[in-house]
């Protein structure tokens, strides 16, 4: 037997060695996934039973609490703060388990388990989205300034607004997975990125033509300054959000937004003069194409479902915007008073 032989032999003995024991360990790994598959189910299920008797518990030390007094209202009022502890406690397990898709998930990938069973993957899963934000921001950011200053072509307008929609929509599909997952996202700061998505593909089907010359650079310069002040949100509420999470005053998956939120409070009131400018140049455009549509050579349907979007984006990202700052100013009144 050729000495070539021999090491093929001695080769393929250890490779089958390796093989086998790679059959085993494939299926310990089943066996697991198997065992933790019945672990989600069971805590899924104890959670739930355990949340109706919370739920009776609370409705009758909220029923007992109003004639007590003495020592009866403390106890009454101690089961209170550890009812509402438990029902938190049930929130973080939550993140961690199997949940039914919304409707809008389900649409678009199916009933598939979106949940990711680890704090690892979450945080990385939470990191990329945050990153892929940026990215396409300065994408868009560049695009929209090369389109104002130094192109001209209807094609490239189009590339522009299909560019905004896949952005758009990603944003949405994605931010619906963290949701799952456990991110904490105000409902205007989701709504408002479907309102976006309609409108940039309302802007990819306006024909080319007098009026759409004539809205063109209104709306690319719009589209640099939101960019803009997209970027700036996002330099300073990440490193607003690490130190507030290092300080144990925010959850691990709070994301950036392209809004103001409570917790901004503290260190980025800067933002809201650029927020609000932001704000009433999306009156400003729902305006101009609200009279554009007024002309009687205006034919086309895009004009005023345009001015509509813009309209529905002022109107929910300025009194979003004041709400919070109300009930941020009202708290910090309060707090002296207290004092």
């Amino acid at each position: 037997m050729s000495q070539s032989l021999t090491g093929i032999q001695e080769q393929w003995k250890s490779l089958e060695q390796e093989y086998q024991k790679l059959q085993e360990t494939h299926r310990k790994y089943l066996q697991k996934l198997d065992e933790i598959s019945k672990l989600q189910n069971n805590c899924s299920s104890s959670i739930s039973l355990h949340r109706k008797r919370l739920k009776d518990l609370s409705s009758q030390v909220h029923k007992c609490i109003k004639g007590s007094t003495g020592d009866d209202a403390k106890t009454l009022c101690d089961i209170k703060e550890k009812v509402k502890t438990q029902e938190h406690a049930f929130s973080e397990m939550d993140a961690f388990l199997p949940k039914t898709n919304g409707l809008y998930l389900n649409l678009v990938l199916g009933n598939v388990n979106v949940t990711l069973l680890s704090k690892q993957s979450k945080f990385a899963y939470k990191d990329e989205y945050e990153t892929f934000k940026l990215y396409l921001t300065v994408v868009l950011l560049l695009f929209s300034f090369m389109c104002f200053f130094f192109v001209s072509y209807r094609f490239l307008d189009a590339i522009f607004n299909f560019l905004l929609v896949w952005y758009y929509c990603t944003l949405t599909i994605r931010e619906s997975i963290l949701i799952t997952n456990g991110s904490r996202i105000k409902g205007w700061w989701v709504f408002h990125h479907y309102v976006s998505a309609f409108l940039s593909g309302v802007m990819l089907t306006w024909p080319d033509g007098n009026l759409y010359q004539t809205f063109r650079n209104q709306f690319l310069a719009y589209s640099f300054y939101q960019s803009f002040v997209q970027c700036l949100q996002y330099y300073y509420q990440s490193g607003c959000l690490y130190r507030l999470r290092a300080l144990g005053e925010r959850h691990n998956m709070d994301l950036t937004v392209e809004g103001f939120q409570s917790w901004m409070w503290k260190g980025l009131t800067f933002l809201l003069p650029f927020l609000f400018f932001g704000h009433f140049w999306q009156l400003f455009n729902s305006l101009s194409l609200f009279r554009m549509a007024q002309l009687p050579d205006c034919k086309e349907w895009q004009v005023q479902m345009c001015g509509l979007c813009f309209l529905v984006l002022f109107m929910g990202n300025f009194f979003t915007t004041l709400a919070v700052v109300r009930h941020k100013s009202k708290s910090r009144n309060q707090k002296p008073k207290s004092m």
